[in-house]
């Protein structure tokens, strides 16, 4: 079992304490689960094999895929960044990785993206150790390098949030089609103390962010001219978003948001709105009352999508390939706990109608019961989730033919 050091903040405490609960998993052995790929039957695309593409990655949180066929995946607590390669997980993670600080649970190693025009330059979010008179603190910092053969070169720190990262926040990467490098900072938790972040003009948590790709604000970003907010802000009020992909047809920016009990949210995202976190809400807290009495207020965007009970939605994509014909325009979401309930991680699969609206939901590998951190489609059209455990394993999904039943 992992174990995280309390860091010297008292209200870490609760963080700490959650995080035990988490990884109590049912001690599960995950080995022996991801060992053989295991058949599914699923409501539209029948039989689904789910085939453990590398396993024995620790905790891993995201992944990206390169020209080359490599596959990067980021541990989150060892700092490492593994590569799989021709379906096998090399023994020697890349080295040059900057100093990740991932003694608490969820700091360390988050997201990678890779550039549009060249995919060896690299991206990665992670939780930095800082020092604020004379205690210890952290925050969120954003790096980028080189790839050159088995590490890192030309390591650059070229984004660091604005405020202490005190609730540990999660920080998602995107590049949008004008290659503008979308990057999420949650860490607005009302629990901590810190819901106010996500409408304080002063820091980065709790927002949007779009930048330059060397980490600069995009000119003309929707706070750059008012500076109502940080020039970097492309949107505000959110709690802790982890997905983030646009939609096939529409091109619109869909976000994936965690509440803290129950009004887990996905957003349509439009430059320079208010998502509302913590004015209003579908939530309860930890302790059972609701984060607001407001559900709604014609000032603050609602959310496309919610969930009664909670899921820690995390990673998302639209499924566009043809290798499962049936999923094309489903929306995948990696859930990470349901109901606050440890060992219910698993693949939400939602379908919507001719008009986007939703009309139903499938909940895929409730009995592997994993926490999934990552989903994504391939460039070869297969369908990839992470399994965020000590033993965790990144998953494909196959269309299980008839003559293989």
């Amino acid at each position: 079992m992992m174990l995280f050091k309390q860091v010297q903040m008292p209200i870490l405490t609760l963080v700490v304490s959650l995080a035990s609960t988490v990884f109590a998993q049912l001690e599960r052995d995950f080995a022996e689960e991801f060992a053989a790929p295991r058949s599914i039957m699923t409501a539209d695309a029948g039989a689904i094999r789910v085939v453990p593409l590398a396993s024995g990655l620790a905790n891993p949180f995201d992944l990206a895929f390169r020209d080359n066929g490599d596959i990067l995946v980021t541990e989150r607590y060892t700092g490492q960044l593994r590569v799989i390669r021709d379906g096998q997980l090399l023994p020697q993670a890349l080295t040059g990785v900057p100093p990740v600080y991932g003694e608490v649970f969820r700091a360390g190693l988050m997201s990678i993206a890779l550039h549009p025009d060249d995919d060896a330059l690299v991206y990665m979010t992670y939780t930095k150790a800082i020092e604020v008179d004379g205690e210890p603190e952290q925050t969120v910092a954003l790096a980028r390098a080189r790839i050159l053969e088995d590490r890192l070169v030309d390591v650059e720190e070229i984004f660091v949030a604005a405020g202490l990262d005190r609730g540990i926040a999660a920080a998602k990467l995107l590049f949008t089609p004008e290659k503008h490098l979308l990057m999420s900072i949650g860490g607005a938790y009302m629990y901590m103390g810190l819901g106010g972040y996500a409408q304080d003009p002063a820091v980065h948590y709790g927002k949007l962010l779009r930048l330059n790709d060397d980490g600069s604000a995009v000119a003309d970003n929707p706070f750059v001219a008012s500076g109502e907010h940080l020039p970097e802000v492309y949107s505000v009020g959110h709690r802790n978003q982890i997905g983030m992909d646009y939609h096939p047809d529409t091109g619109e920016l869909w976000a994936a948001e965690n509440g803290p009990q129950g009004g887990d949210e996905v957003n349509i995202i439009r430059p320079g709105a208010n998502y509302g976190w913590p004015h209003v809400s579908y939530s309860r807290q930890y302790r059972g009352d609701w984060v607001s009495e407001n559900k709604r207020q014609s000032e603050f965007e609602q959310p496309e999508i919610i969930w009664w009970p909670s899921i820690a939605p995390a990673g998302m994509a639209f499924y566009s390939g043809d290798k499962i014909p049936e999923w094309q325009g489903n929306l995948f979401v990696g859930a990470m706990i349901e109901g606050r309930i440890p060992g219910t991680g698993h693949v939400e699969r939602i379908v919507f109608n001719s008009r986007g609206q939703e009309i139903r939901r499938e909940g895929l590998l409730r009995e592997l019961g994993a926490r999934i951190t990552a989903v994504k489609q391939g460039p070869d059209g297969y369908l990839y989730a992470l399994a965020d455990e000590e033993y965790g394993a990144l998953l494909r999904f196959e269309k299980l033919e008839v003559a293989d039943q």
